[in-house]
């Protein structure tokens, strides 16, 4: 169980569990089966389309929704049952917050941190998050990335255990997002337990220690960045546009070929090293000359395709 005291300690082997939840609107399964568990003190993110399952999940683990069947716990607690104790635990920034539009920002942020035991000084978190010089604007006035911003804020000021981050940086500009994803970084690096939800693929890799890929209400892989990478059916990726025309046969015949694609003359190929080497000796007997030949390797892009069969 959770103990309070100078800090939340859990004595439970996985911070977050998630056993075969299911969920249903309609008769229609949103959530069908989802089983994960999250370890303290990591980056656990979660990675899916629209209507994959993702914020329903996240809702059930805040105890926002009751499953059809299965269970959650968070740190040993039903979150639905034992809301009180793990209101204290857990911070969220959902995917869509709002606050009364006449309370300025320094405002909400002081109203949040009174209702914690152990609040952070919320001042610190504004400057932070580059609101210092909005403590005194009305959220109505608010841009959306700067709403974001105050809901991540608000997520932290309770000195949570877990946070819970819905669409982290949507809306921020790319300097602002690298901003919040250092400040994410110093969060995990105190301790804290987070579960991210996102669908930027370079988040999702320079911030998690593991994803899972939901699909149609089911995780569909469970790994490291890194594994699903080497997951994916195209370790690396070729590309060129050939001098002139290849025969689809000779690039069909490539070992270790995954997969082909042609657009306005471009060729891409997903393959190993081993097609690599075919394809510049393929070109060479041929005499074909390759402009713009790029070889990279696969990335998480590509994984999560492979894995849910997404057009690309």
């Amino acid at each position: 169980m959770c103990r309070p005291g100078a800090g939340w300690h859990c004595e439970v082997m996985s911070l977050i569990e998630v056993t075969d939840l299911r969920k249903s609107y309609g008769g229609r399964p949103v959530v069908d089966g989802i089983s994960l568990a999250v370890e303290e003190g990591e980056i656990f993110g979660v990675l899916g389309s629209n209507g994959a399952g993702k914020t329903t999940t996240v809702e059930h683990i805040l105890g926002l929704r009751v499953p059809d069947s299965g269970t959650v716990r968070v740190c040993g607690l039903d979150p639905h049952v034992d809301r009180a104790k793990t209101t204290l635990i857990m911070g969220a920034q959902l995917q869509e917050s709002e606050m009364q539009g006449k309370l300025t920002v320094a405002e909400s942020l002081e109203l949040f941190a009174a209702c914690y035991p152990r609040a952070a000084d919320w001042r610190v978190l504004a400057e932070r998050l580059g609101l210092k010089e909005k403590l005194n604007t009305r959220f109505a006035q608010l841009s959306g990335g700067q709403k974001q911003r105050l809901a991540i804020a608000l997520a932290l000021v309770g000195n949570p255990r877990v946070v819970i981050l819905d669409e982290l940086t949507t809306g921020l500009d790319p300097a602002a997002r690298r901003e919040v994803w250092s400040l994410i970084e110093d969060v995990r690096a105190s301790g804290v337990t987070i579960l991210l939800v996102t669908h930027f693929m370079e988040e999702a890799q320079r911030l998690c220690d593991r994803l899972a890929i939901f699909d149609r209400g089911r995780v569909v892989a469970l790994d490291t960045p890194s594994g699903l990478v080497a997951q994916s059916a195209s370790g690396t990726v070729i590309s060129f546009t050939p001098s002139r025309p290849l025969e689809e046969d000779e690039l069909a015949a490539l070992p270790g070929l995954a997969s082909v694609t042609q657009h306005e003359g471009r060729i891409t190929l997903g393959g190993t090293d081993e097609t690599v080497n075919a394809v510049i000796s393929l070109l060479a007997r041929n005499g074909v000359s390759a402009h713009q030949l790029r070889v990279t390797d696969s990335t998480l892009d590509d994984a999560y395709l492979d894995l849910t069969g997404a057009d690309a």
